[in-house]
């Protein structure tokens, strides 16, 4: 009745239902420990007590790795010595990470990719064509090609996995989880509006006062609000990737290549050969950003970098608000949704929040590893 490699499987959930107490065990397999992963690890310990005896689910991190090497154990890596025991494991090779989790066939299983890898993306149909749920902060599978998209979605309903990805947009903020709960419910999105870089709010939001845009733009790098190429998030395409996201978990069939970027930056900067390059330019067309931000000024508006989704179009771009409009007194990092719909026809939902850092994406990362548990 049951294959010869699941019978110990079998065998720990007829145990597991029939002679111990209703403690469900939450196997995990985390790849990533920079800041995000490390601050993961650092919240699962912590709340390792109130699980268990509050929740009644017992967390076992069973593997972590890193671009280099990687670490397994079947009875759970211990907090306090998981980097020294990490530091002397096998050499990283992803495939046999891949093969070692689907070998061990761990109920309850969970593979946790913090990284921004192109690679790791790519494996996550075999994690869940094996019934091992997925939870990521990486939005390169859910801003892939839609049959890519759509393929990962269906993998998850038909092997009863979980597939989640809240983190992908807004960090720890309940985003992805309102909008799917909107629709889910038959409510019809109308228009979606949203500022979704923390680290281009950082910068419109420095940028005034006549402060120079080269010298707030180093500011936010120095911070850590941008990749070490500023690039990446000035020229609006990470934005692109989270309007996308949610315009297809509001029901469109749409390609990333279908959004309309109206990028503030001139090609120069753009197309500077290196990061040097690219400042050296931003020195150079200084006057267009400060007419960017005088004409704003002019209007009594302030600048930000919006994202838009309606009537199966989407677009991002720079913007002048008014002192009336919800985006006006957003500050910080912070992110911000507004959703309109059939049910919140005249007055939007709003979602506002920290949308950038290490501890609250990794809180968000936490709570989509919960939510396995309870589907």
């Amino acid at each position: 009745m049951i294959n010869k490699a699941d019978v110990k499987k079998a065998l720990n959930v007829v145990h597991e239902a029939f002679f111990e107490n209703e403690t469900k065990q939450l196997n995990i397999f985390v790849a990533g420990v920079g800041n995000v992963g490390s601050k993961l690890l650092e919240q699962l310990h912590q709340q390792q007590h109130f699980l268990l005896h509050e929740l009644g689910v017992q967390v076992r991190v069973i593997a972590i790795a890193n671009s280099k090497t990687m670490l397994f154990c079947e009875d759970g890596i211990p907090h306090n010595a998981w980097k020294e025991k990490l530091a002397q494991g096998d050499s990283m090779d992803l495939q046999q990470f891949a093969a070692r989790l689907k070998s061990m066939n761990l109920r309850n299983s969970v593979f946790v990719d913090n990284t921004a890898s192109e690679d790791v993306a790519a494996i996550y149909d075999t994690f869940l064509q094996h019934g091992v749920s997925v939870v990521t902060c990486n939005k390169i599978a859910c801003s892939a090609d839609f049959a890519s998209y759509k393929k990962l979605k269906d993998l998850a309903r038909k092997y009863n996995a979980s597939f989640l990805f809240e983190t992908n947009v807004g960090a720890g903020l309940p985003v992805i989880n309102t909008l799917n709960d909107l629709v889910r419910s038959g409510d019809k999105v109308r228009t979606i509006e949203a500022v979704l870089s923390g680290s281009l709010n950082f910068v419109f939001n420095h940028f005034v006062n006549g402060a120079d845009f080269r010298t707030v733009v180093k500011a936010a790098q120095d911070e850590g609000y941008t990749e070490p190429d500023p690039r990446i998030d000035l020229s609006g395409k990470d934005v692109m990737r989270k309007i996308l996201i949610l315009a297809r978990e509001s029901g469109a069939e749409m390609e990333l290549n279908d959004i309309e970027n109206r990028s503030f930056l001139p090609e120069e900067c753009l197309n500077a050969p290196d990061v040097a390059a690219f400042y050296d330019q931003l020195d150079v067309h200084a006057a267009h950003f400060q007419q960017l931000r005088q004409a704003a000024d002019d209007e009594g508006k302030r600048l930000k970098f919006v994202a838009r989704y309606s009537n199966g179009k989407a677009s991002v771009g720079l913007q002048s608000v008014a002192p009336d409009h919800p985006f006006y007194k957003l500050e910080g990092k912070d992110n911000i949704v507004l959703y309109t719909t059939n049910r919140y026809a005249e007055q939007p939902l709003i979602v506002r929040g920290a949308g950038a850092g290490a501890d609250v994406t990794a809180s968000g990362i936490f709570a989509d590893i919960m939510r396995t548990v309870r589907n």
